[in-house]
């Protein structure tokens, strides 16, 4: 049924998290980019901010809503998807790829990385949220 990525991990707020060489890379599921509908503006957090695990760190508005970005583990944000500000779009177009939000170096990716779904796991959820 899913195209939800299985080298992921995903917190049950909707964001997925990519641990590659002690970096970890944040965005929003396809799921939550499709409840969103069409991404119009990402205010994503600034380079060397603190993030706590679960922990709101940006906004991500659509012409439907706008919702709170968490992320998922803890750390110091290293860089943003600055494409993101010309080009809000990429989100609906690229959640796993080009949409990301920003990347950060864990303070400790094993420990955070304990509390989040896999991609079963967070799919059974989505399942869930969405009555089917």
């Amino acid at each position: 049924m899913s195209s939800t990525p299985s080298e992921l991990r995903y917190a049950a707020s909707h964001e997925w998290v990519r641990i590659e060489d002690a970096v970890a890379t944040v965005g929003i599921s396809d799921f939550a980019q499709e409840a969103l509908g069409d991404v119009v503006f990402v205010e994503l957090p600034e380079v060397g901010q603190e993030a706590e695990a679960g922990g709101e760190i940006g906004v991500v508005e659509s012409v439907k809503a706008a919702a709170d970005i968490y992320s998922p583990i803890a750390g110091t944000v290293v860089e943003v998807n600055a494409a993101l500000e010309e080009a809000p779009e990429l989100v609906n177009e690229d959640p796993y790829g080009k949409g990301w939000f920003f990347r950060l170096r864990p303070l400790d990716a094993a420990a955070d990385a304990g509390g989040l779904l896999d991609a079963d796991a967070y799919d059974a959820q989505c399942q869930e949220e969405s009555g089917d």
